[in-house]
């Protein structure tokens, strides 16, 4: 018995009976082989294991029939992964190499010390800390009162059950807050893996993948920590349901158990898989960034058309690199200059949220939509959470510590907003403030827990005042300047035009005109200009209308 291909992509077995007769039944299956399987050479042994599998496919096939959508991933995801290497890997730094560097060969005590300090002034870290504290406070607690360990300190059952409530609250209102926060950024990158644009994998592999370069199969490997990520934050949803909506008494241990155990394993899984997978391993590949082309999805553009888009963008790109960059830029206006623009503060006021995002997109500091979400969710979550979690203490006290803490994480929410201001001042070199102890970062933070309204409204005012062209304030450009490169972009050629070269002649002997043929077949005059003085003028070509006018 031999398979053999039928060149419609499905094997065909031959089997031979006792009459000596050969009979030929085409069974279709998925069979993917990988490299080392096709090299190995195949034993008697392995053809009578390969014939007792095949006896039994009859038996089978209906099953066959659910690996269609298998299949159909298995198309997409190497249709994906063919995108990915047309994408030119950019490597990058991250802290496991900085904490390999530090530990490589003995401690390096001076450098650990100067790597904390330096992590711990970033104010995102700084609430990272505090929550870390927060749940090693009320994990060790917890699981003191569980052991018993407590119960001399605390005789009465009834009070040692009053903590266990509290500490148990605590930490469910402290996971879930954590698992909100985060959830905005994990749907947006499912969105970025179903995208799956140049810009896209770019922005991932530095997320996801060691040193941020290429991995094979990458799409795949991140779509299933994506997909564990997602369902760590829905298992806690659940276990805060649990915890919200029942008592102690009545609350189903089971569904307690699963959704603490799916909670706790899918990030486990997720973060042991990014390890041993190959998004945490080193791969060398030897690829031309230059000859990597941007595979177009929808395949019906020609090369000429691709050239002349490529040097489309190269036009603008020059064309923004020649605008002046401000080498001091400013706040427009002060604190409380609202009155400048009077429309501006009113929207501060009442759209902040989404004012704030549109702001931050356009900045270049990510999404609109990942940063309204993450902001509405610092701003109001802690304050139902908490609250639905003191429902279920039967101790006034308690209760009202943990609706106090709701209301403080609440105002400390604003912290999101002065943390993307302290990143806007440092990537365009803004003024600080230092009327708080003289520390910038701290004035930021501090204006925008007293006035977030009117810091917002100076932050848009001075973002309207300049142009940000890669990652820098640059002048406003006039309006003759947007009119150019508005009318330089809607020219493009037709689909019938070809690029001529035309040959040097007795009439014109110096000159080699170039244009494009019109679809009448017609080519557009040229008027050559006269040489002076019998000399050979050097050839000069054409500059373009728009670059090298500012």
């Amino acid at each position: 018995m031999a398979p053999t291909d039928n060149g419609n992509g499905k094997n065909e077995i031959e089997e031979s009976c006792d009459g000596g007769s050969k009979s030929s039944s085409s069974i279709p299956f998925d069979a993917s082989l990988s490299r080392k399987e096709l090299l190995n050479k195949e034993t008697p042994q392995s053809r009578k294991d390969f014939q007792g599998t095949l006896s039994s496919l009859p038996g089978r096939i209906k099953l066959l029939t659910f690996g269609s959508a298998s299949a159909k991933f298995q198309r997409l995801a190497e249709e994906r992964d063919e995108v990915s290497r047309s994408v030119a890997s950019s490597s990058s730094h991250n802290i496991r190499e900085c904490i390999n560097g530090v530990f490589s060969r003995k401690i390096d005590w001076g450098s650990l010390l100067k790597m904390g300090k330096e992590w711990i002034r970033d104010p995102m870290n700084m609430a990272l800390f505090l929550w870390i504290v927060g749940v090693a406070v009320s994990g060790a607690i917890l699981f003191l009162v569980m052991t018993g360990m407590l119960n001399n300190a605390i005789p009465s059952k009834s009070d040692r059950n009053i903590w266990y409530e509290v500490n148990n609250q605590i930490l469910n209102a402290l996971f879930t807050l954590m698992c909100l926060y985060n959830h905005p950024k994990r749907f947006h990158h499912l969105v970025l893996l179903i995208r799956w644009k140049p810009d896209d994998i770019s922005r991932l592999r530095k997320i996801y993948c060691k040193n941020g370069t290429y991995k094979p199969n990458e799409w795949t490997h991140m779509m299933v920590v994506v997909i564990l990520l997602h369902i760590n934050c829905f298992a806690q949803y659940a276990l805060c349901g649990l915890n919200v909506g029942y008592r102690r008494s009545n609350r189903p241990a089971l569904g307690v158990a699963i959704c603490i155990s799916i909670a706790i394993g899918a990030p486990a899984v997720a973060g042991l898989y990014t390890i041993i997978s190959p998004l945490g391993k080193d791969y060398e590949f030897e690829v031309d960034e230059e000859s990597q082309v941007e595979v177009c999805p929808t395949g019906d553009r020609t090369q000429r058309q691709k050239s002349l888009e490529k040097r489309l963008s190269f036009a603008l790109r020059h064309h923004d690199q020649q605008r002046t960059v401000e080498t001091s830029p400013r706040w427009r206006g002060g604190i409380l200059d609202f009155w400048d623009d009077i429309s501006l503060a009113y929207l501060s006021l009442f759209c902040n949220f989404c004012v704030f995002g549109w702001n931050m997109e356009r900045l270049g500091f990510g999404n609109m939509y990942v940063h309204i979400a993450t902001f509405i969710l610092f701003c109001m979550a802690p304050f139902w959470i908490f609250n639905l979690a003191a429902v279920n203490l039967d101790n006034d006290t308690a209760q009202a510590v943990l609706s106090v803490m709701g209301i403080l994480l609440c105002l400390f929410g604003f912290l999101y907003g002065g943390f993307w201001r302290i990143q806007m001042r440092k990537r365009f070199n803004l003024p600080p403030y230092k009327f708080c102890f003289g520390k910038p970062s701290l004035g930021d933070c501090t204006l925008w827990l007293c006035c977030c309204w009117c810091a917002l409204a100076q932050e848009v005012r001075t973002g309207n005042s300049y142009d940000v062209v890669e990652e820098k304030f640059c002048l406003k450009r006039k309006a003759e300047d947007d009119d150019a490169v508005q009318d330089y972009q809607v020219i493009s050629p037709l689909p019938r035009e070809d690029q001529v070269r035309s040959v040097p002649s007795s009439s014109s002997p110096r000159g080699i005109s170039m244009g494009y043929r019109s679809p009448e077949g017609k080519l557009p005059t040229v008027k050559e200009e006269a040489s002076g003085g019998g000399k050979d003028d050097h050839m000069r070509p054409p500059a373009p209308p728009v670059i090298g006018r500012d």
